[in-house]
């Protein structure tokens, strides 16, 4: 049987860009493989006994499972755990670098103490003391990425403890849709059962690339029931595989959704929440149909077709999403849950379904708590003065990268006496701090995910050591749980493996059998009260654009993220269209060039947010019209030689507002002003 034109580009995203599931990309890794065998960093390969041990991926917060083939006690490649729920035997390209990260040069080797400037070697004893001594007299703050690890439980719980609230997680769409679920009314955390849905709308979540459980995501949709439609500005990875792509300008995804709800209105369609009539009128008379088509570029008929083939459908499912996974803010989430509940596939087979939250360090505070500290809001304030904070922990992030406002950012750090990285690897976050604590790579350390963002089950994962630390690294939950003793203060746990075994009981679960590569999968939903819904959040949508060209910034897994950096690995799979040398290449589509008066190659300045950003211009008609496309995960000023110099950050120039009604700062519809360098 031939191959036809959506088959091959089905096979693209799930081989370059996604699930690596066939042997043609797995002979690639074979091949890259023999390759890196070059590099004086990786060990030689040693006789021994083989075997296979299950582990988890903490790389991104999808929490795949993977299953990790050994040779003797060294691990040598990572693969997909064929078991488990989220993986199924797939992997992404980042996680099967896992491996060969333990080696990456870039690695933290031990404790380090910031000696005015120069780093200096220190005992793991001399770091408990320095640190003990910090937080025994100072304000203490913490931000995280790991975003359902129970690690981020014990560090919220130990500042519970010390008297702080302000622990922080890094910006991303897990934290807006449970900060505005909660503020709806809501229960449990937001998740979506893609399985057995027969018509999927995404509204810019790249769902098959970068967004949620993307190889879980990849795995339905391979299975899929029935339609899937990707609406974002970009022909990402999802927009080339799926259905159709409707071309939506950048952060103008909750627009449509209200402008598809006016139909749904028109068709009689309701919900039980307070204060539905208000709601219904509002959004007749602001969101018509004619509004909607001059704030998204997306024409009327085509509103009204999704809407049809929405209601026409059996289990339709609506996905909410940031076109790279965070800078959204409550408006967005608000406009697709109503889209849901208009649909009355809330808690629905197919559907929008709310699972339950687990929490077994007492004093730490709910997630959905959690969910309203607003990150932005905290260093804007440490900047002012407003916010006096003496110690800084900051696990498994990279805010000084992977922020926008980057000078707010970096002036936020320097008026903090004392930071601490717990970080794996030597990033641009750490090399600012203290204090530099090594983290375990995850294959070195206890490790837990619970229930991944965009799941559509409650779905429990641990792992165990798989080999020992190639580094003098210390598990950060241990170390945390030792310097919280020296204060006397008690968390209720002896060990990091207490704490899971504590989580394993909770969710019902068997501690040995989740050790050995089993997943505790539930499909229990949480049940919910009498919703509300604020119409001054609706209003988010109406407010003006600035003058320049939409900013379209796009997350690719194989380019790293924005905690790990792009691998050793695969800067052989990055395209001359995305990188060339050092100079980083944007996407416009030819309409867009000739009205900026770009050609091929050109080199631009892209100014936004009072910054610049540099490179090349490439044009392609996988974006839509008025709009930059530029790829993340480059202008690194740390790590290692594979991407230190390349290529320049967006970030810097992603202009950030203030949403009304949330406090949420909001940056994916950024305008930039594009010159000609």
């Amino acid at each position: 049987m031939g191959l036809d034109r959506r088959g091959f580009i089905t096979f693209l995203v799930g081989g370059a860009v996604g699930t690596l599931c066939t042997p043609i990309p797995w002979k690639t890794l074979d091949d890259v493989s023999i390759w890196s065998q070059n590099w004086p960093w990786i060990p030689k390969l040693q006789y021994g006994k083989r075997s296979q041990v299950a582990s988890v991926c903490k790389l991104c917060p999808a929490g795949c499972g993977l299953s990790i083939h050994k040779v003797g006690k060294r691990p040598v490649v990572a693969q997909g755990n064929s078991t488990h729920p989220l993986s199924e035997g797939g992997v992404c390209p980042l996680g099967s670098c896992s491996v060969r990260l333990l080696y990456r040069p870039a690695r933290v080797k031990g404790p380090l103490k910031n000696n005015n400037g120069k780093f200096e070697p220190i005992s793991w004893d001399e770091a408990r003391r320095i640190l003990s001594e910090k937080l025994s007299s100072g304000k203490a703050a913490c931000i995280s990425g790991d975003e359902n690890g129970s690690a981020s439980e014990v560090l919220a719980g130990f500042l519970s403890l010390l008297g702080s609230e302000d622990f922080y997680f890094m910006p991303s769409d897990a934290q807006v849709s449970a900060y505005t679920w909660s503020q709806m009314g809501g229960k449990g955390q937001i998740g979506f059962d893609l399985e057995n849905s027969d018509y999927v709308l995404s509204l810019g979540a790249d769902i098959l690339s970068s967004w949620g459980t993307v190889v879980r995501n990849q795995k339905a949709f391979a299975t899929r029931k029935g339609k899937y439609i990707y609406a974002g500005p970009v022909q990402t990875g999802t927009a080339a595989a799926v259905d159709e792509w409707v071309p939506v300008y950048p952060g103008q995804e909750g627009v449509l959704a209200l402008g598809i709800a006016y139909y749904l209105l028109k068709m009689g369609k309701g919900a039980t929440i307070d204060g539905f009539s208000e709601v219904k009128n509002f959004v007749l008379s602001k969101y018509t149909p004619a509004v909607v088509e001059a704030k998204t570029g997306v024409k009327i008929n085509k509103i009204k077709q999704l809407a049809q083939e929405l209601v026409a459908a059996g289990s339709p499912c609506v996905i909410i999403g940031s076109d790279f996974g965070q800078g959204s803010g409550s408006f967005d989430w608000t406009s697709g849950i109503l889209l849901n509940l208009l649909l009355g596939n809330v808690n629905k087979r197919g559907g929008m379904v709310l699972l339950p939250e687990v929490k077994v360090v007492e004093s730490a505070p709910s997630r959905a708590s959690l969910s309203k500290n607003v990150l932005g809001e905290f260093l804007k304030n440490v900047v002012s003065g407003n916010k006096k904070i003496d110690v800084l922990m900051v696990y498994d992030a990279n805010p000084i990268y992977a922020l926008p406002q980057a000078l707010q950012v970096q002036e936020a750090f320097s008026k903090i006496p004392f930071k601490v990285g717990f970080s794996t690897f030597l990033d641009e976050t750490a090399v600012m701090c203290d204090l530099i604590l090594p983290a375990p790579h995850f294959l070195e350390r206890y490790d837990d995910a619970y229930t991944p963002f965009g799941s559509g089950k409650v779905i429990y994962s641990v792992a165990a050591p798989v080999i020992k630390p190639v580094v003098n690294a210390k598990s950060t939950p241990d170390f945390i749980l030792e310097v919280a003793k020296s204060l006397k203060k008690d968390l209720g746990y002896k060990s990091f493996e207490d704490v899971l075994k504590a989580k394993a009981s909770a969710v019902g679960a068997d501690f040995e059998d989740l050790l050995s590569g089993r997943t505790k999968v539930s499909n229990k939903w949480v049940g919910q009260n009498q919703l509300r819904l604020s119409v001054e959040i609706l209003a988010n949508g109406l407010v003006p654009d600035t003058e320049g060209t939409f900013l379209a910034p796009v997350a690719r897994n194989y380019l790293g993220n924005t905690t790990q950096a792009l691998t050793p690995t695969e800067v052989v799979v990055v395209r001359d269209s995305e990188l060339k040398g050092r100079d980083l290449y944007v996407q416009v589509n030819r309409t867009t060039a000739k009205k900026l008066g770009l050609k091929q190659g050109d080199k631009v300045k892209l100014q936004g947010a009072g910054r610049e950003f540099v490179g090349r211009v490439n044009i392609t008609e996988t974006v839509m019209d008025d709009t930059i496309a530029v790829p993340l995960g480059f202008g690194h000023e740390a790590w290692d030689e594979y991407v230190r110099g390349k290529g320049d950050n967006v970030f810097k120039v992603l202009s950030v507002v203030t949403e009304k009604g949330s406090g949420f700062q909001v940056w994916n519809k950024s305008q930039v002003k594009v010159v000609r360098a």
